[in-house]
């Protein structure tokens, strides 16, 4: 570790470590929090102020020895992180509900939109009865969580009144809160929070992370549901305006981290938590969302289950130069199965059947790699 300089570091200097490789079955390397899944190998990397003072490549089993001559303060980040990569996801308890959630598999979360508007399939399940026959298909199909919004945040999209919001969803939670699959409600608002909670909603997704609404977080605190904190670099209606990073990578990581320890002080037990890095939010279209999603067995290091959700987003069609949303399924696939590969927990997706399929098929192969089958 001869090229660190301490006399470069002030107080505000951060350690990360990133995996390199991700090892299904018997490999050799850094054991995860997800069962079967190893890193041989990870970047150790040292920044301060947007600047990189360290970055090398350090096998496993070197890591601690390696860390442990880095300054007391980054020491101990690292060792927070290692934590993070070696803790086993609890199972999502939720309330009224007594079988919690686990983490066994890649959980499929159908997407369900209740609005005019949203990027992909905005208008067609506006009617509650299309909402409540398309959220049961979903389950047909395999789902294993149906995500409810009123209210779309695609690159643009102006709010919405909670009132209108709730009005959207509410009727469709009821409908579906005694089918037997947990129901997310996907909003930025307390008031609809509560009042889809009440309905019969187990999950709370908010794209901000409880920032957006300043009583968000009392309300989440409040419950007993799981939470998906999601970074996004400001609001949907101006986030995709000139979106900057120093790092996309490790930026995401520090608001998560933060986001996360603003919920434990508020009184939220981290096993409630789950992250989500944000893919299309605020990212500048190809560049920084294909490096979190090369990245994304980094955020396993915050010790919370890891969401996904990059279906039918729009640097699949920058890349494919498919502008229709609803025809990049195949990349949507290539995109899910990407995050199965780097232990993502949850996979939030509108083509169920297909992504069902490809996990099964993608999880064969990890549980036969795990058994050590050669047939």
């Amino acid at each position: 570790m001869s090229s660190f300089n301490l006399e470069d570091m002030t107080d505000g200097a951060r350690a990360y470590l990133v995996p390199v490789g991700c090892v299904w079955g018997k490999g050799v390397g850094a054991s995860s929090g997800v069962p079967g899944l190893s890193f041989p190998a990870y970047r150790l990397i040292v920044r301060d102020s947007g600047a990189r003072l360290l970055d090398m490549v350090v096998q496993a089993q070197d890591v601690e020895e390696e860390f442990s001559s880095l300054p007391k303060s980054l020491g101990h980040q690292v060792a927070r992180q290692l934590e993070g990569f070696r803790t086993q996801k609890s199972p999502l308890k939720m309330p009224n509900r007594s079988m919690p959630l686990g983490f066994s598999r890649p959980l499929v979360m159908g997407v369900l939109n209740v609005t005019p508007d949203s990027f992909s399939d905005g208008g067609k399940f506006l009617a509650s009865d299309s909402a409540i026959a398309r959220a049961r298909q979903m389950v047909a199909e395999g789902a294993d969580i149906i995500d409810i919004g009123g209210e779309s945040t695609r690159p643009g999209a102006k709010p919405v009144w909670e009132g209108e919001e709730a009005d959207r969803v509410v009727p469709v939670i009821e409908a579906l809160a005694n089918d037997g699959t947990p129901l997310s409600i996907d909003t930025r608002h307390s008031t609809v929070m509560e009042k889809a909670l009440k309905a019969g909603a187990r999950i709370i997704n908010d794209v901000s992370a409880l920032t957006y609404d300043g009583e968000s977080m009392s309300v989440a605190a409040a419950s007993d549901a799981p939470i998906v904190l999601m970074h996004a670099q400001g609001k949907p209606e101006d986030m995709q305006d000139n979106p900057s990073y120093d790092d996309v990578l490790l930026d995401v990581y520090d608001y998560l981290e933060a986001r996360i320890d603003a919920c434990v002080a508020a009184g939220i037990d981290r096993s409630r938590l789950i992250v989500d890095p944000g893919i299309g939010f605020g990212k500048r279209v190809v560049q920084d969302n294909l490096a979190l999603m090369n990245g994304l067995a980094f955020f396993h290091a915050l010790g919370c289950p890891v969401l996904l959700g990059a279906s039918r987003k729009r640097f699949i069609g920058a890349i494919t130069g498919e502008e229709n949303a609803e025809h990049r399924m195949p990349g949507s696939l290539a995109a899910a199965l990407k995050g199965v590969e780097q232990g993502m927990q949850i996979l939030r997706v509108h083509d169920v059947a297909e992504t069902v399929q490809a996990v099964r098929l993608a999880q064969a192969m990890h549980d036969s790699a795990m058994m050590g089958a050669t047939s």
